[in-house]
């Protein structure tokens, strides 16, 4: 189905044939200043801990627990839970369908990116974005934060599921058989992982998925201390090296599909279509597949 739906889209490129940019998707935070108090916004802030929420966060935002739409099944972390269960989530954090989400998270927005992920597999109607540079820019520019509990009137949302963004460990040995050019896999780990210097946390294989691309996902951030996306001009450049197109199958993966989420929302930001292998090279190695090792990314 993942490699099916994938040759089939018909992507919107632009006349240089670059895909079509999605500029709805990511927000200022001079932007979310000016809109705090409009009536469909939702903004999320998305974290493995209460404390990150506790601890002060934008004001009129509500907290969803990362532990709550990632989980463990089968002994594989950060897999996702039922539709029906994450549409429960979702719904009484006061997601509409009407609703304009924002997210921002933990890990200069990680866990947020992996949240559009989430939003975008269960194919919900409400727009959503990431806020650029999340918290770490919001606190920077000295805006004011809150440590008030939000009283939320749950949601009515229509969810209906995307299973072709969700590549699964047989989609991805078909991918790997297939000619080399015809598809585009990226590893969103850190490079030494990716090229076998370094294994992964809980991971007794090194390297990477045969013909995997590597794209560390904190090389798209301008740096720690400003974590906004580098200009689109440099994402597409760095996708281009992937030899990404968007005609062809794009997959993203990591340890156990978190940084790959990163990966994930930056190609479909780009105009992309891609999908992601949650169950990543965590899934991989346990089944004993093949990797390779690599001196370059």
């Amino acid at each position: 189905m993942l490699i099916v739906f994938a040759l089939s889209v018909s992507t919107l490129v632009a006349q240089s044939g670059e895909p079509k940019l999605r500029p709805e998707m990511l927000v200022t935070t001079d932007w979310l200043a000016g809109h705090l108090h409009d009536p469909d916004l939702v903004l999320l802030s998305v974290s493995s801990s209460a404390e990150f929420y506790k601890n002060g966060h934008i004001p009129g935002a509500r907290h969803i627990a990362l532990g709550t739409i990632a989980v463990t099944r089968d002994g594989i972390p950060n897999e996702l839970p039922t539709a029906e269960a994450l549409q429960q989530i979702f719904a009484a954090a006061g997601v509409n369908d009407t609703s304009r989400v924002v997210l921002y998270g933990e890990r200069y927005n990680l866990m947020a990116a992996r949240a559009f992920f989430t939003l975008d597999y269960l194919g919900v109607k409400a727009r959503v974005a990431l806020l650029d540079g999340g918290l770490d820019k919001w606190v920077a520019e000295h805006r004011p934060l809150s440590q008030e509990a939000q009283v939320i009137k749950p949601g009515h949302l229509t969810i209906t599921p995307r299973p072709e963004l969700l590549a699964d460990t047989a989609d991805m040995r078909k991918l790997i058989e297939r000619k080399a050019g015809e598809a585009t896999i990226v590893d969103a780990r850190p490079a030494k992982e990716f090229t076998g210097e370094q294994l992964s946390e809980d991971v007794n294989t090194a390297g990477h998925i045969p013909g995997a691309r590597g794209l560390y996902w904190m090389d798209m951030l301008v740096s720690r201390e400003n974590p906004v996306l580098r200009p689109v001009a440099e994402l597409r450049r760095m996708y281009t090296a992937l030899d990404a197109q968007a005609d062809r199958p794009l997959v993203t993966y990591c340890r156990t599909g978190m940084q790959s989420s990163f990966d994930y929302f930056v190609a479909r930001y780009l105009g992309y279509e891609p999908s992601m292998y949650d169950g990543s090279f965590y899934e991989w190695s346990q089944q004993g597949l093949p990797a390779e090792i690599s001196t370059k990314k």
